[in-house]
């Protein structure tokens, strides 16, 4: 209301509107608006110099009609609805609607006006967040193209944001997917960037999170908690459908986007470590950008307050291992993504828990360690521990190699050669006892005669295999004869001439 008292003295000396206007830098349309109100209301300078500000907006705005049924008035309905669109600004609606009333209202005043409207219908709690209790994280919505440099195919990277409560201080990483593993490993990489960690996370009820979302007692991921305990920090997810929970991240989406995304635009990325390449670049960049408002910058208030706060890092960074439960095969071996792991021969039929990373299998029965095998991509083989293998006890006697070529040998002698051939290909002849219950069941589908054609079948090829039998049987192959074997070449002859006559 100061420039209303101002446009009011002005005009009372006798200045024009135009000249008041490059006084106080308002548009002319603004000034002439004023003082039009002022001789609405029957107002002279005498009467507003000593008129509380209160009743003076009264005065003009309320009791002239400044409401909606000024044309030029915003609909702030509007304007909060569009307002939660992804990356739509206030700025940007004033904008547009400018274009639509060339004479309306200035954009400070358009600002002020909308945040009054807001607080009577939707007052916010101002957050305070201590140092080094917090860190918000979040997946951005938008993603990064990746393109491959031999197939031109293009892929999606998903940015990881994590953001400190009191510092703001901002974490930023691509992952090519938002699954458990890249959620968790996001959360080590911030904690490394961070230097330490913060009593409490704080993140939105996604599934890789959260299993059960709860107002009181959500359920967390079961590696999620185990992360948490291995830092010696808490999880605090946000309440459903409550973005105002964990604004803090909601900010710092904001911030990736126009401060890292958008200068990334014109860029083509061939690998995920190029692009996280660049984004460590501009995330330097972000925290170390002066503060607007306040004095210094996200980094240098961490590293004054935040940093000496932040529970120490422990000796060993988490390490995501992929969790399922399995069942001991009667070969006492477990499967993990085509390879076979072997265990201690009593647990055969039992139920085992199985962790895995890149490096190493760890298989657990009753919450003790019973194995740990290296990793192997070789699908279709086998690690085996000698310890593991069964002695003069064991807890499935019945199945010996003569027992399984015995019960192979019910369906035919072509079946029982062919079993017995399966268990010698493999290093212990146990390892070979599931496919040799494979061809048992082949019978039981097929019937025994088929199995046993299609079992000559595969001998006479050489593909003794329990997949080669069951290719033979689907393509119905066992009733096929195969070609004749070609005549044996021709030994010496005094009619043969041989290569040495062309040479």
């Amino acid at each position: 209301m100061r420039k209303t008292k101002e446009i009011c003295r002005l005009a009372d000396a006798g200045l024009s509107a135009r000249a008041i206007g490059r006084v106080l830098g308002a548009s002319n349309s603004t000034v002439s608006d004023t003082i039009s109100r002022l001789k609405a209301a029957g107002l002279a300078w005498a009467d507003v110099e000593v008129m509380p500000e209160a009743d003076l907006e009264h005065r003009l705005y309320r009791e002239q009609g400044h409401t909606a049924s000024d044309p030029r008035q915003p609909d702030w309905a509007y304007v909060r609805k569009e307002l939660g669109r992804r990356h739509v600004t206030l700025q940007l609606l004033w904008h547009e609607y400018r274009a639509e009333h060339p004479d309306g209202f200035g954009y400070s005043w358009y600002c002020e006006r909308y945040r009054a409207w807001s607080k009577t219908i939707d007052p916010v709690m101002r957050q305070h967040h201590a140092f080094g209790e917090k860190v918000f994280v979040d997946w951005a919505g938008d993603t990064v193209d990746l393109v491959d440099a031999d197939t031109g195919e293009i892929t999606s990277a998903h940015l990881f944001v994590a953001v400190l409560g009191a510092s703001n201080l901002t974490y930023v990483e691509a992952f090519r997917n938002e699954e458990t593993e890249a959620f968790l490993t996001g959360h080590a990489g911030a904690f490394a960037y961070f230097g330490g960690v913060p009593a409490l996370i704080v993140c939105d009820n996604l599934k890789t999170g959260v299993t059960r979302a709860d107002r009181y007692e959500p359920d967390l991921n079961r590696e999620y908690a185990e992360l948490a305990a291995h830092y010696g920090s808490a999880v605090m997810p946000a309440r459903v459908r409550k973005p105002r929970d964990k604004a803090k991240v909601e900010a710092g989406v904001l911030h990736a986007y126009r401060l890292i995304l958008a200068p990334l635009r014109n860029r083509t990325f061939f690998s995920l470590s190029e692009l996280n390449e660049a984004i460590a670049q501009l995330l330097e960049v972000v925290n170390t950008r002066p503060f607007k408002k306040l004095a210094g910058s996200r980094r240098s208030v961490f590293d004054e307050c935040e940093a000496p706060l932040l529970r120490p890092l422990p000796e060993h960074p988490y390490r995501y291992r992929a969790h399922r439960s399995a069942k001991v095969h009667i070969d006492y071996h477990v499967e993990v993504a085509g390879h076979r792991y072997s265990v201690p021969h009593h647990l055969v039929g039992s139920r085992v828990e199985v962790f895995t990373d890149a490096r190493i299998v760890e298989i657990y029965h009753a919450g003790e360690r019973v194995a740990l095998h290296p990793r192997s991509q070789a699908k279709g083989r086998a690690t085996t521990d000698t310890a593991h293998m069964p002695s003069s006890h064991r807890e499935y006697a019945a199945w010996t190699p003569e027992r399984m070529e015995t019960w192979a040998a019910r369906t035919g002698p072509a079946c029982a050669a062919l079993a017995r051939k399966i268990m010698d290909s493999f290093p212990h002849p146990e390892l070979g006892f599931r496919s040799c219950l494979g061809l048992t069941s082949l019978g039981r589908k097929y019937g025994e005669e088929r199995l046993e054609a299609a079992c000559s079948r595969a001998l006479q090829s050489g593909a003794t295999r329990y997949r080669s039998v069951k290719s033979i049987l689907e393509a119905g192959l066992d009733s096929v004869s195969l070609p004749a074997p070609p005549p044996p070449p021709l030994t010496g002859h005094d009619n043969v001439r041989g290569p040495d006559y062309y040479a």
